[in-house]
């Protein structure tokens, strides 16, 4: 059985009379990588601010190491390295003594993982902090979670201003956690970072979970995207149970199906003589702007 280690009952936030939160429920085990998506304004940060102890839940209980995440905030964040999607440093102080600066304040002495992590990201220490761009702010932060050996990592926007070279080292780095069965709680816009790295996806919109699952078990849920040729011609495909958005284009018919049904069409189609058929499950993007955009 699955070792939990984060655990989020009915989270509420209130602002005033803004509720940024309304009853988020969230379990995250042990060696998971947990995605977690949505606008912005939709209540994501203000999750991880709860989650680490930063603001105070209205309601609700969270729980980190079956610790609470308010009254024992202190003991949790031993073993938690964070990652915030903006990056604020002190401008007179170097790269690498920040870096130096956040290892010692976690405890961490591991100067080969740190000059490894250096090398990876392709990261200039010497520089003065004020002097560096967005990218390699972040940088800084990513080197010094990940020299940490902490037992969860919460990265909130991790790869913000980095290039897709660095986006490519980091997604290795998160693979490497994974392997040594570290637990991530991954926030991110990327939507294919996420589909690619995250073992489990919650979508949050308005302050609450609207979507909860993998990847195979989201598609379950939406449609397949179905591209077919035929030698006989047929009509009336829009008629069919479970079929959406019929485009023809010569002999190429392009269309959307449930995925409960996708059985039945296929048979149907068959019967005009396939010459080429290619399905496409939805992608995270896809399933993402469904809930934004109201696509049903």
């Amino acid at each position: 059985m699955s070792k939990t280690i984060v655990e989020i009952k009915n989270l509420v936030k209130k602002f005033g009379e803004f509720t940024a939160l309304d009853g988020v429920n969230l379990t995250i085990n042990e060696g998971e990588i947990y995605g977690f998506i949505g606008p912005n304004g939709a209540g994501k940060t203000t999750t991880i601010r709860c989650l680490l102890g930063i603001i105070k839940a209205t309601d609700g209980d969270i729980s980190i190491f079956k610790k609470d995440a308010w009254s024992d905030a202190v003991n949790i964040h031993k073993d938690i390295a964070y990652v915030p999607g903006d990056v604020n440093l002190w401008d007179n102080l170097t790269g690498g003594e920040v870096i130096d600066l956040f290892i010692n304040l976690q405890g961490t002495n591991n100067k080969e993982r740190k000059e490894e992590l250096i090398k990876k990201f392709d990261f200039d220490p010497t520089k003065k902090c004020g002097t560096y761009s967005k990218g390699n702010r972040q940088k800084i932060a990513l080197i010094a979670a990940l020299t940490s050996d902490a037992k969860l990592y919460i990265l909130d926007e991790p790869t913000s201003g980095l290039d897709p070279l660095m986006e490519k080292v980091f997604k290795e780095c998160i693979l490497e956690l994974k392997k040594q069965n570290k637990t991530i709680f991954l926030s991110s816009h990327i939507l294919s970072e996420v589909e690619e790295l995250c073992d489990k996806i919650s979508i949050i919109k308005d302050g609450k979970i609207i979507e909860t699952g993998t990847m195979r078990e989201l598609r379950h849920l939406k449609r397949t995207s179905v591209k077919v040729e035929t030698l006989k011609p047929f009509k009336d495909l829009e008629k069919i149970k479970g079929v959406y958005n019929v485009i023809e284009n010569g002999k190429t018919i392009e269309f959307k199906v449930d995925n409960s049904e996708l059985g039945e069409v296929i048979s149907f189609l068959d019967k005009y003589e396939i010459t080429n058929l290619v399905c496409t499950p939805p992608s995270l993007e896809e399933l993402f702007m469904t809930h934004y955009k109201g696509d049903k």
